[in-house]
């Protein structure tokens, strides 16, 4: 590496960590958080004995599911303006990476709570308890043990995943790369620079849910 790309290297660094820290993370934070919640109130309306909710949740995650996330933004962003809806960058993205997440999460807390023994209602049942609050004390703390790994995993993805925010001109890391790589001609070096700083984030992440697992294997075997 001669001392031109040195010198673009280390003039680079700097907006591309402000970019991933001032942009991408608070994306990835705010819509995994918010698709969280979708998540667990979409597997516990599929769960529900009422029919209509079962069948909205259910069309609500064979659509998210079978379309790329790439076109939802695009319907989102470029799309709704037509029927005049006009969302910025980031309150789009936050909708469609929401989106996303709560279906796909969704799957993942439906098939966790499915996991719990059916003793565990029963006993409930017996102590009295209707079928919110075995839900609520007993059912939901367990299956969220259950749910951590994969949900972690889906986080991680996220991360990476913000990148298809650049494409409706949310100026997060990878778009930031861009633009940098547009004016310094060295798509290579700058695209690499990025994407060690995508494997900085996700091997961060990594470790928190390696300890996070721990943690919760300890509690659980107690």
């Amino acid at each position: 590496m001669d001392d031109r790309k040195i010198q673009i290297f280390i003039d680079s660094l700097l907006p591309l960590l402000k970019a991933g820290v001032a942009f991408t993370i608070p994306l990835t934070l705010i819509s995994f958080a918010l698709g969280l919640i979708l998540a667990i109130l979409t597997a516990l309306a599929r769960l529900s004995t009422i029919g209509v909710l079962r069948k909205l949740a259910r069309f609500y995650v064979w659509i998210i599911r079978g379309t790329p996330l790439l076109l939802q933004l695009f319907i989102i962003f470029y799309g709704l303006p037509s029927v005049g809806i006009t969302l910025d960058p980031f309150p789009a993205a936050v909708i469609g990476f929401t989106l996303s997440v709560g279906a796909y999460g969704s799957e993942i807390v439906r098939a966790a709570i499915l996991s719990i023994p059916k003793g565990q209602w029963e006993a409930a049942d017996s102590l009295g308890m209707t079928r919110a609050q075995a839900l609520r004390r007993i059912i939901l703390p367990q299956a969220a043990r259950v749910s951590v790994p994969p949900l972690a995993n889906s986080f991680i993805s996220l991360v990476k995943d913000t990148s298809l925010a650049g494409t409706i001109t949310y100026v997060e890391l990878f778009k930031k790369s861009q633009q940098i790589t547009a004016t310094t001609y060295e798509p290579l070096l700058i695209y690499a620079e990025a994407g060690l700083i995508y494997l900085l984030f996700c091997t961060v992440l990594s470790v928190l849910q390696n300890n996070l697992e721990r943690r919760l294997a300890r509690y659980s075997a107690r």
